[in-house]
Formats: C-alpha cells, sequence, structure tokens
C-alpha cells in the first residue's frame, strides 16, 4: 500500500473523530506517556491469547481447542493486532509518529475482525480505541 494510501486512511477516520470532544490535556498527556507500556503489555498478552485461540499454545488446552471459524479469526487477528503494538513500542518511547501508525494499523486489523464476526462489544472497542488514538496523534512526528 502507498504512503499516500495509508495517510488517506487515516484522513478519512481523523475527519470522523475529531468532530467529537476533546479530553483534557493532561489526560492526552498520560495516554501519550503510558501509551508505549500499554502496547508492551497488551502485545505480549495478545499474541499469548491468540496463539490459545488457535490451539498452538499450551493455553489452549485449558480452554479446550475450538475450531469456531470465529475463534480462528478472531485468534489470527489478535496475533497480527498484537505483532503490530509489539512492534510499535520502541517508536512509541521515542514519540515517532511511525508507532503511532502503527497502533492504527493494529486497530485497523481489530477492526476487520470485529466487523467479520459480527461482534458487538469489539466494534465499540475499536470506536473508543480510535478515539483515543486520535486524541493523542498531534504528540507523535
Amino acid at each position: 500500500m502507498a504512503e499516500g494510501q495509508k495517510q488517506d486512511y487515516i484522513k478519512i477516520l481523523e475527519d470522523f473523530f475529531k468532530k467529537l470532544p476533546n479530553l483534557p490535556a493532561n489526560a492526552r498527556e498520560v495516554l501519550v506517556s503510558v501509551a508505549p507500556w500499554i502496547a508492551i503489555i497488551f502485545g505480549i498478552l495478545g499474541v499469548i491469547t491468540g496463539l490459545g485461540a488457535v490451539g498452538v499454545s499450551p493455553l489452549a488446552l485449558f480452554g479446550g481447542l475450538s475450531s469456531s471459524v470465529t475463534v480462528l479469526i478472531m485468534g489470527v487477528a489478535t496475533i497480527v493486532a498484537s505483532v503490530l503494538m509489539l512492534m510499535a513500542f520502541p517508536k512509541l518511547t521515542k514519540k515517532a509518529y511511525k508507532g503511532w501508525e502503527l497502533l492504527f494499523w493494529s486497530e485497523v486489523v481489530n477492526t476487520v475482525a470485529a466487523v467479520m464476526v459480527l461482534s458487538v462489544g469489539s466494534i465499540l472497542g475499536v470506536l473508543i480505541g480510535f478515539y483515543l488514538l486520535f486524541q493523542i496523534k498531534s504528540y507523535y512526528k
């Protein structure tokens, strides 16, 4: 995907989310300061959970193996989104835009999976995630 295309997708969503009320500046600053740690913690947990969902983890033994298409889709999406979060960690610590962008694409993966499996809870979760992401976008250069 070309850089211009990626920025077009970001701009479309940004135009929607900037119409919503802004968080206070201190709340945005807190989000920016904890974003790298949220990315690394949820990245690690997501990979473990995703591997369990697709039956590749010792944790899968506790929940039993499931061949459900929904579980497999969510498992694969969780792994992909989590790896993107892990990749974002070092860039987020430097407040680099590329780190923010990796979190954005992680959220896009979650959105596609949520729509594919028609999970209302997950769709609400990604909407909140996008809102928070666009609240802190200006902090990354």
